[in-house]
């Protein structure tokens, strides 16, 4: 008992409480609970909590369940799936952000191929061009073309990356959490007629 406060402040704590462990999971696939997919709902109710909460602790997702023999049965396979689940969607963000920079080295490429070519084109407009006003013009218009070239490489490398790296470090966090069931009594509260994912008050 004098352990739980501690507990509550080392780890950020993610509660969930449902009426049906198969709640938690796509009522579809035909796998076994460590084997399936979290529901849409399981998954962007915690990583919403996850989000909030400080990134240099633990995570711990605590799931309250029925008091019966068959949730409890149940629930000693989620805790891997939960694993399981975050870590292959990290892999997948991972493969995203590889894919990611693979567009940004081409579009450099591209980019510092073209932004060479309008300089040249530029230099050349002003060495063969009499008119002020035009060779002005002309010089203005490559350079803007070749800068204008490059704006996507940039974007990438400077901004597109950081939600993604984000996101990937989040999962491979959430893949180490401490998953935990914690059945209620049912005779305290009756199930509710609709599946639903309710967050604990605490």
């Amino acid at each position: 008992m004098a352990t739980e406060p501690t507990s509550r402040v080392a780890e950020n704590l993610i509660e969930i409480r449902v009426n049906d462990i198969a709640q938690l999971f796509h009522t579809l696939d035909p796998f076994p609970f460590r084997e399936k997919d979290l529901a849409d709902e399981a998954e962007e109710y915690i990583v919403s909590w996850a989000r909030e909460m400080p990134g240099n602790r633990p995570f711990k997702i605590v799931v309250h369940i029925p008091d019966n023999e068959l949730q409890q049965r149940a629930s000693r396979e989620f805790v891997e799936a939960f694993n399981r689940y975050f870590g292959g969607r990290a892999v997948v963000i991972q493969r995203d952000l590889n894919e990611l920079f693979r567009i940004g080295r081409r579009s450099l490429l591209i980019g510092a191929s073209i932004l060479a070519v309008c300089f040249l084109l530029a230099h050349l407009a002003g060495s063969h061009l009499t008119e002020t006003a035009f060779k002005g013009l002309a010089e203005e218009s490559f350079l803007i073309l070749g800068w204008v070239a490059n704006w996507r490489p940039l974007e990438i490398f400077l901004y597109d990356w950081w939600p993604l790296a984000h996101r990937r470090d989040l999962y491979n966090r959430l893949a180490v959490a401490a998953v935990e069931a914690k059945p209620y009594s049912i005779n305290i509260e009756a199930p509710s007629p609709q599946a639903h994912i309710d967050r604990i008050q605490s």
